[in-house]
């Protein structure tokens, strides 16, 4: 546990439909004030997300994803060009493009290679890193399906079958992000929590992924306590300090400065 390695995955929203609205950046002005914010306050990665995966959201294709993200990139690699960036997007058409512009990146696919079926295959030919997400139905039309036996031995076994595929379409690097918030009721949400050790384990080929927890006021705090996202951050923090004893390895944060006090409070009681 002591001095492992901890990343602080920022969030940067190209587009008006996320659920929090601090994080939406429709202009270059606005993108690059929050960028340079996060970086003094020690964020690791920059995650870039251009389509809201809020339920019940509008989806947009990979052409409007790609004309959100291209003047996006051209100023984060040109101001930073040594920060690691992540691109949330469920297109193997917006990767290639990605990867012909700016090379080296994460890709952030909540579907796991399921809504685009080169997905996969084009992750392992680039050799690009690559985040794993559980869900089940369709987040944007809220048909989520909840009825699991048990939600963590269901989505081990998920993460057990993705793990062949991917070693199929020749993925060599990739973080299991078991979906807070997705296809899960608030009570599952918290059991996954609780037992969030269970899911750092061997998988095919005796990987062991980085956990990856994104539960940034979500859901699963403002509707428990009838707040807003805006009111939730203090609960962000407790969530972030038990995902961080159970060994995650990658906090995906809407506010960079707490989730670095949270860090630091982290190591201090190891």
């Amino acid at each position: 546990m002591k001095g492992r390695h901890i990343d602080i995955m920022g969030i940067v929203n190209l587009t008006d439909d996320s659920f929090y609205s601090e994080s939406r950046c429709m202009d270059i002005t606005t993108l690059m004030k929050r960028v340079a914010q996060m970086v003094k306050e020690g964020v690791t990665i920059l995650d870039l997300g251009a389509c809201s995966s809020r339920p019940g959201s509008e989806p947009v294709g990979p052409q409007v994803e790609w004309e959100r993200l291209k003047p996006a990139l051209l100023e984060i690699r040109g101001k930073y060009p040594d920060m690691p960036i992540s691109i949330d997007t469920c297109w193997s058409e917006v990767v290639e493009k990605a990867y012909d512009y700016i090379g080296d990146f994460i890709v952030n696919d909540i579907t796991a290679g399921e809504n685009d079926p080169q997905m996969l295959p084009t992750v392992g030919r680039l050799g690009l890193t690559y985040v794993a997400m559980h869900m089940r139905g369709d987040s944007m039309t809220m048909q989520q399906l909840t009825d699991y036996d048990d939600v963590v031995d269901d989505v081990i076994r998920y993460f057990n079958e993705f793990s062949e595929k991917a070693a199929e379409n020749g993925i060599r690097k990739w973080i299991l992000d078991p979906g807070f918030g997705f296809a899960k009721t608030t009570w599952q949400n918290y059991q996954m929590m609780r037992e969030l050790r269970k899911f750092r384990k061997p998988y095919a080929q005796g990987i062991i992924p980085q956990i990856l927890v994104g539960v940034s006021r979500k859901s699963m705090i403002y509707k428990t306590f009838d707040i807003t996202p805006e009111e939730s951050l203090p609960q962000t923090q407790v969530l972030h300090l038990k995902a961080l004893q159970e060994g995650a390895s990658i906090l995906r944060v809407h506010d960079v400065a707490e989730a670095a006090r949270t860090i630091e409070v982290f190591w201090r009681l190891c």
